[in-house]
């Protein structure tokens, strides 16, 4: 009974730490959302944030200014996607796809010098007396800085959303971005930052990567999360309680998927791997079969240009 038990806290605490980089992503998709900004790029901003993350740390030793330099690469990112779809008004969709191929081959070109140069990788948090209790121990408090900041983050991201004059602000210039201007709130200003707050996220969630769940750079090691993490903002219907769920959805079939081929299960380790994506992509087979609900959770401006003056 002991040895389930420990079994099964070593799943969730893994599946905690597969879904992280998930939450981090998607949350700030969500807020560029919420604003009416359709960022496909979030592929592209991950890969730029985690070689930059790694480049930074081999460089000096510190794995804060590691994150750091993750989440700057990821909103410099944002922010050129802000320039060309926000200033220059260029397709959003286009723009998108157009940064994750961007960011692609950008960090394989800077991360050619750290190609499989290992770190040590930064440690969970212990807390004397209480990281040793049996069970609680580990999920609470057997968990790196990544893993609490992302569900701060998404408990800030839920209370601002909620409970703030600024996520109103917000959810009005996504939804009706012209009533939003003639009362006097600067649209473009709100869309730049939810553009770069996802940016900073989704920079911040390839550093993750480089700096703990893997420790090391390899080319496209994302493996196709930054679109897990737009697919799972339509999963979630735009609410942040959803985008947790759904993270550590498909970070728990990761795990589970792991399990079995250690377990020496009689499936291909191929079909084995593409577990996590089938199952994201059932779920949202699912939940599009409801469009009605789609289409009233969706901003209604998601994607639509904002040119002020008209």
């Amino acid at each position: 009974m002991i040895e389930i038990a420990e079994v099964v806290v070593v799943i969730l605490v893994a599946t905690l730490r597969a879904g992280t980089p998930l939450v981090l992503a998607a949350l700030g998709e969500l807020i560029a959302e919420k604003s009416g900004v359709l960022n496909l790029g979030v592929e592209g901003m991950m890969l730029v944030g985690a070689v930059a993350a790694i480049i930074a740390t081999l460089g000096t030793g510190s794995y804060m200014l590691g994150a750091l330099a993750g989440t700057l690469a990821g909103i410099a990112m944002a922010l050129v996607f802000g320039l060309l779809t926000l200033s220059l008004r260029a397709n959003q969709v286009a723009a998108g796809l157009a940064l994750t191929i961007f960011g692609l081959g950008l960090s394989a070109f800077l991360g050619l010098a750290y190609r499989d140069r290992p770190l040590d990788g930064l440690k969970p948090l212990a807390v004397p007396g209480l990281s040793d209790i049996p069970v609680i121990g580990p999920l609470l408090f057997g968990h790196d800085v990544f893993v609490y900041f992302s569900l701060a983050l998404f408990a800030a991201v839920a209370w601002f959303l909620a409970r703030t004059r600024g996520g109103l602000v917000l959810k009005a210039v996504g939804e009706a971005p012209e009533a939003a201007h003639a009362l006097g709130h600067d649209v473009l200003a709100v869309r730049y930052l939810a553009t770069a707050f996802g940016g900073a996220t989704a920079g911040l969630a390839g550093a993750y990567l480089t700096l703990v769940y893997t420790p090391m750079w390899a080319d496209q090691m994302t493996a196709g999360r930054g679109w897990i993490a737009l697919a799972l903002v339509v999963f979630a219907t735009w609410k942040p309680g959803r985008v947790l769920l759904g993270a550590y959805l498909f970070g728990g079939v990761t795990i589970a998927q792991l399990h079995l081929q250690a377990q020496g299960v009689a499936v291909s380790s191929h079909i084995l791997a593409m577990l996590p994506y089938v199952a994201t992509i059932l779920v949202l087979v699912l939940i599009a079969r409801d469009a009605t609900r789609i289409k009233l959770n969706a901003p209604a401006a998601l994607g639509k240009p904002f040119e002020p003056g008209r």
